[in-house]
């Protein structure tokens, strides 16, 4: 038995922030954005549009192309990093506004990697006798940014994307997922005030700690190559190359690293789907917001082999290769 994607997703909220709005919030300027990221706007809930708000609209569109209705889902996997509350999951919540009475639900917090983590969980599960596992990405990135910080209000943004992951016994499903993670770099992205550890305070509010702090040079060579490593294990572990191939949907984080990675596994431009230039980075959101949109432009159809590769805060990094 294998696990399959049978419909995916996605929702983006309508309001557009673009590089010539940050230009009038911050000192920045739409040719620096673009030329360090590639990120040319980016989509931002609205006010009281919170993260399971954007993971119900995704998950109804995924069960729509699955062809299934909430009450045939067993569990409901939420990756995310900005859940509506500490408490409770924000999946428990979909699971409610979903209408999803039959199945279990909870959080997967991995950050960037939180969707492929997610994606692994849900392979296991039904492996072991589930039928339908909604795999959700969603994100309000926009929660927990400074937006008086121009190295890093330039990079997020907020969405969803969802997955019905399915028993199947075809030839077509996930192939296999690798999970990595090293927490000695967990100072390179975190958010460090507002948990446990430094609860809310005035302190936190005034050094403003609730927001995202990240170290870009020291990141942007571990994830190039741990993002390249783990493609390489991945390829290997099914005796595949990477002519072999049809698409690789990387975590949309930043253009320099994405082209990095593909310069170095020698991944023809064409076979990669990007749109972070659109979304900017929507962390565990982004690979299924890309993994809907590949499917609906025709870019990935029956039989596409299609690997899938992310990076993010812990450090955590993480890929999957799907025959679809």
């Amino acid at each position: 038995m294998k696990a399959c994607i049978a419909g995916t997703g996605s929702y983006a909220p309508a309001n557009v922030v673009t590089n010539a709005d940050l230009e009038r919030m911050v000192a920045t300027s739409d040719e620096w954005i673009r030329e360090r990221t590639g990120i040319r706007e980016r989509r931002i809930a609205a006010t009281g549009e919170a993260c399971s708000d954007l993971a119900v609209q995704a998950g109804k569109r995924a069960l729509t192309a699955a062809g299934l209705s909430a009450t045939d889902l067993d569990m409901i996997l939420v990756a995310t990093c900005t859940g509506d509350y500490p408490l409770p999951a924000t999946a428990c919540l979909v699971q409610h506004q979903l209408g999803a009475t039959k199945a279990a639900a909870c959080d997967l917090s991995a950050a960037c990697c939180g969707f492929v983590y997610a994606l692994s969980v849900a392979d296991a599960y039904v492996k072991s006798g589930m039928r339908h596992v909604l795999v959700i990405g969603s994100e309000v990135m926009s929660a927990i940014t400074d937006w008086t910080d121009r190295n890093t209000c330039v990079l997020f943004g907020d969405g969803a994307g969802a997955v019905v992951v399915s028993a199947s016994d075809g030839e077509q499903g996930i192939l296999s997922t690798h999970l990595r993670s090293d927490g000695t770099l967990c100072e390179l992205i975190m958010v460090p005030g507002g948990g446990s550890r430094t609860p809310p305070s005035e302190k936190v509010i005034a050094e403003r700690l609730q927001y995202i702090k990240m170290k870009g040079n020291e990141t942007f060579k571990v994830a190039v190559r741990t993002l390249e490593e783990i493609a390489r294990t991945t390829l290997s572990a099914n005796g595949l190359r990477v002519e072999d191939l049809d698409l690789y949907v990387p975590h949309q984080a930043n253009v320099r690293i994405l082209k990095a990675v593909i310069e170095r596994l020698g991944l023809p431009k064409e076979k990669v789907l990007l749109n972070l230039d659109r979304y900017g980075n929507t962390s565990a959101a982004s690979i299924p917001i890309a993994l809907d949109e590949a499917v609906r432009e025709g870019r990935i159809k029956d039989g596409s082999l299609v690997m899938l590769g992310a990076f993010g805060a812990g450090l955590t990094w993480a890929s999957a290769v799907i025959r679809w």
